[in-house]
């Protein structure tokens, strides 16, 4: 059994509803939230349908939800790991469940069953659309705001840019200088 955090909640798929070889048996996970065990859940039922559809077995994927930043999921293709926003995940519930975690699996679906492909090309537009019935989009449009980091201004010949507090630190550092993209500039920092 996989375990991610002290276990409050697990999600295991019942004997009969996963026709699994008897060498490998069934992906359980468990988890310390509702929500988080909500995602495993999803992530099962993505299988069973991917599975149904194109009749074939697939391993389950490692879960976890250590992503941080603006990206609402990951798919690690060779670890065959699934990483997930908590922060987004918990303010958008819904659309991770319709729509972030079918798209993350594909992604895994299209490295085991064509190897190391475009990331958003054909074969997995193909899995969204004939597995899932979903468009293939590659981003997301959900509101970032709450997990934007700090932002330093910097100026241009255009105005005022805002760059990352990595992409700052690398100027400070002296490690790299920035341009616009626009008017080709080089940005420089705004007056405190």
């Amino acid at each position: 059994m996989f375990k991610l955090f002290k276990s409050v909640t697990s999600t295991c798929p019942s004997p009969d509803s996963v026709s699994t070889p008897k060498s490998q048996t069934p992906a359980c996970y468990e988890f310390d939230t509702e929500l988080h065990t909500r995602v495993a859940q999803q992530v099962l039922e993505c299988y069973q349908i991917a599975e149904k559809h194109l009749n074939l077995h697939f391993p389950r994927p490692e879960i976890n939800f250590k992503l941080r930043g603006r990206s609402a999921g990951t798919a690690h293709l060779q670890l065959n790991k699934l990483r997930f926003n908590p922060v987004l995940l918990a303010e958008n519930c819904d659309i991770f469940l319709e729509e972030v975690i079918p798209h993350e699996i594909c992604h895994l679906l299209a490295y085991r069953l064509y190897g190391k492909v475009k990331p958003h090309g054909k074969e997995w537009q193909s899995l969204m659309i004939s597995v899932f019935g979903l468009e293939p989009s590659t981003t997301h449009s959900l509101d970032t705001q709450s997990v934007d980091g700090k932002k330093f201004e910097y100026h241009c010949g255009c105005g005022p840019v805002k760059l990352s507090i990595r992409r700052h630190n690398k100027v400070m550092r002296g490690e790299t200088q920035y341009r616009c993209r626009r008017c080709k500039r080089e940005l420089t920092r705004a007056a405190q």
